[in-house]
């Protein structure tokens, strides 16, 4: 797979990279960006064999919130069958093993994972790359881990593990940290098997009774916010793990979006000073992924397949942050020295976390000219 697959013809400074579930671990933790979840009972196999929707790159059949709970077997065959479908149409030349998303599976709790799991067979594994585990926490993760673990050994295969931290106890604040570092310690023991670490900001709302509006992000929430900040300052911290940002609940998508009327330039700009670019729900959802990146988060679940290549987009890398990524890198010792542009300054030892992130994304998401140029990479119509 590849990411901007819906728009071939862009020019890259440096282009992506293919990735599989096979890849490198330090890689592939990079690599889902937009992720997109759908109901368990969907039957997207045809899609995803005929690559029907080309910027979908990263999808979770969900069994929890997705789905009712008198739907779930209906959910679990569903999602067997289509795995099965998928790997048949690699092995039988129908498909491009190149054009498989990352597929995982939401499980509904520990027990629906075990039903579900004890359905799956090697095939179906071989095109699955890995379960969430939702309300994740100090008590049932190591359950969770543990039965991954046991599928990785029965199929000889590799299935990771993402969890989402979205529960009360990760809510409020007498618990919060507390309660993050037993998680830490805990994922510590399967750190092989754990490809980024989710965040349920919806979940972490409803705790206190609020929803953001279409106007606001999810960092104006600040009871949300809080949360947020503490998850990143605990695996965030020198990039031991990646953490993937929350979702967006807005959509607007007519078939013809109009792109022939937005800005040509100062994308962040426009977006921070609240200067209209698509319309109210996607400029929304561009100006939340923009506070994301300042943050530390790398890519975010999406609920709508609009949204799929506006996340992707901007995560990219300009040249500019490239070439700064790339000095220091190379830097060695420590040191200081004038950045790309000439208008920063660099440090070695200070800024090589940030480099080493940039660089990651810049193997996954392309490297292009300028700001300017996120516009170009999503403004098509796909």
């Amino acid at each position: 797979m590849r990411h901007h697959l819906y728009n071939p013809d862009f020019c890259f400074e440096k282009e992506p990279e293919e990735f599989d579930k096979h890849s490198d671990i330090e890689f592939l933790r990079f690599c889902p960006g937009a992720t997109m979840y759908m109901p368990g009972t969907k039957d997207f196999a045809d899609k995803i064999i005929n690559s029907a929707m080309p910027g979908l790159t990263t999808m979770v059949m969900c069994f929890e919130d997705a789905c009712r709970e008198e739907d779930v077997p209906k959910a679990e065959e569903n999602v067997h069958l289509l795995l099965e479908k998928v790997a048949d149409a690699i092995a039988n030349g129908r498909m491009n093993a190149s054009r498989l998303p990352l597929i995982f599976c939401r499980v509904r709790n520990q027990q629906q994972f075990e039903h579900f799991a004890q359905g799956l067979n090697a095939k179906q594994v071989s095109v699955l790359t890995g379960i969430n585990f939702p309300k994740f926490n100090s008590k049932n993760g190591k359950a969770y881990f543990d039965h991954l673990k046991k599928l990785n050994e029965k199929f000889g295969d590799i299935l990771y593990g993402m969890p989402i931290l979205e529960d009360s106890e990760v809510a409020f604040k007498e618990t919060r940290i507390d309660e993050l570092l037993r998680i830490r310690k805990l994922l510590e023991d399967y750190k092989d098997i754990v490809l980024q670490v989710r965040v349920g900001a919806t979940d972490f709302s409803s705790c206190f009774g609020v929803r953001r509006g279409v106007d606001y992000s999810i960092y104006d929430i600040m009871t949300v916010r809080e949360c947020l900040s503490d998850i990143l300052n605990v695996f965030g911290r020198n990039n031991d793990y990646v953490v993937s940002g929350p979702v967006w609940e807005y959509f607007r998508a007519s078939k013809q979006m109009m792109f022939d009327a937005i800005p040509k330039h100062d994308l962040e700009d426009c977006l921070l000073k609240r200067i209209p670019i698509v319309n109210s729900e996607i400029d929304g959802l561009l100006r939340e992924v923009i506070l994301d990146k300042a943050n530390g988060f790398v890519g975010r679940t999406v609920i709508h397949p609009s949204h799929i290549k506006y996340v992707n987009a901007l995560q990219a890398v300009t040249m500019e942050e490239y070439e700064d990524a790339s000095h220091i890198l190379k830097g060695g010792a420590d040191g200081v020295f004038k950045g790309s542009g000439n208008n920063k300054m660099n440090e070695v030892k200070p800024h090589m976390n940030w480099a080493y992130k940039v660089n990651m994304r810049a193997r996954a998401f392309g490297v292009v000219e300028n700001e300017n140029s996120f516009i170009k990479l999503f403004a098509i119509n796909e």
